[in-house]
């Protein structure tokens, strides 16, 4: 079997209900000389045009016509390394990615499995969630606890994850002084303390520090969030490449320390582990490289008996099913992200939706993926 073409696609999404910014999932089809094909995800055209990254696909798609799609492994370090000068970190992960969880779906679809068997069968089924609790039209505690009551309590969940400081929103992508004022930190408490009443004590609540704070503010936020609502972990809170400030965070604080969205490879995963600077890693399943990657991520972590926790967020349908593959074959698991906003956007781009039902996801039997994008809703490119 030989891979014989490889094509860009793409389809619009909205983040949230106030997002207009027409973002883009870029996924891509693989097709080998037997008629069978394999779908992959690049990611979302957030930092970069959806047409860069089709340009990336097709250039890299050059180095893997005539090649066997079941030598998956060699073929993911064959990617990797192209990029060895320009680094190998990020986007070029992603683009890794793509055509690693493509290579796993033909694999899959050869031998006629699931991925989660080829790598090893199943530990649980169905998947337990968390809902990344995007509430785009919230701005008080009342309008996050109503929201909360029926997008997650009356849905089934029983994990949220929340970043309730609105008032750093503004710098997700833009680290500054890590400082927040009073008013806004009091805020964050009160969001949180409003949540926690109406989903009860049960309820894990998971918090998104989103990387934005210096060391003393994520000791006193993370401290004083498990101590008023006892939430289940504080999550990135420093900038990813501030390892010696996460230890001193971790150090001083009692909530649960979680990180890895923004680590990109088994390699970065060895300083948070090895020095013991977090209790759960949520490597991104594009991010990191697919499901080889992530997989090899787990096995690692597996070894220090901390669970990984997936993220997902923004990404696509291609990446959750993916995720869930993965999470499905390994004993050190937690939850799987998943927002409730997305459920419907994924579904309009899957031939068969896939099923949330009461907190988990539900994967089916069929080979490879499981899954087939509706190549009709898709935008072809270059």
């Amino acid at each position: 079997m030989k891979i014989t073409k490889i094509t860009p696609y793409a389809a619009d999404y909205e983040q949230t209900s106030k997002s207009k910014l027409g973002r883009k999932w870029v996924f891509l089809k693989m097709e080998t000389d037997e008629g069978i094909h394999g779908w992959g995800e690049v990611g979302s055209s957030v930092a970069v045009s959806e047409n860069f990254m089709a340009t990336a696909i097709k250039e890299v798609s050059e180095n893997l016509i005539g090649e066997n799609p079941m030598d998956t492994d060699r073929l993911w370090n064959k990617i990797f390394r192209l990029f060895s000068y320009m680094g190998s970190r990020g986007f070029t992960t992603s683009l890794t990615a793509g055509f690693d969880i493509a290579l796993w779906d033909i694999k899959g679809k050869v031998s006629g499995l699931p991925i989660y068997d080829l790598l090893g069968g199943r530990y649980r089924d169905p998947v337990r969630l968390y809902c990344n609790a995007w509430f785009p039209d919230c701005s008080t505690p009342e309008d996050y606890a109503k929201a909360a009551k029926a997008n997650l309590v009356e849905n089934g969940h029983s994990a949220c994850k929340l970043d309730p400081f609105l008032e750093m929103t503004q710098f997700h992508t833009m680290y500054q002084d890590g400082f927040i004022s009073q008013k806004g930190e009091q805020l964050g408490y009160d969001i949180v303390a409003a949540v926690r009443e109406v989903v009860g004590p049960a309820f894990e609540i998971l918090i998104d520090a989103h990387g934005h704070y210096n060391v003393p503010n994520a000791i006193r936020l993370s401290n004083n969030l498990f101590e008023q609502s006892n939430i289940t972990w504080f999550e990135e809170p420093v900038p990813p490449e501030g390892i010696n400030a996460l230890k001193q965070v971790k150090e001083n604080t009692n909530a649960p320390i979680c990180v890895g969205e923004r680590l990109y490879t088994r390699a970065d995963f060895i300083p948070i582990l090895e020095n013991n600077l977090a209790d759960y890693i949520m490597p991104d399943t594009i991010w990191t490289g697919g499901i080889s990657e992530i997989k090899k991520i787990a096995t690692m972590a597996e070894a220090y008996y901390i669970p990984i926790t997936p993220h997902v967020i923004p990404g696509g349908p291609i990446e959750l099913i993916s995720a869930a593959h993965v999470v499905s074959s390994v004993p050190n698991f937690y939850r799987l992200e998943h927002s409730h906003v997305f459920i419907p956007e994924h579904n309009n781009y899957l031939e068969e939706p896939y099923l949330i039902k009461d907190g988990h996801i539900h994967l089916n039997d069929k080979p490879g993926l499981g899954f087939e994008l509706d190549e009709t809703k898709l935008d072809k490119l270059i």
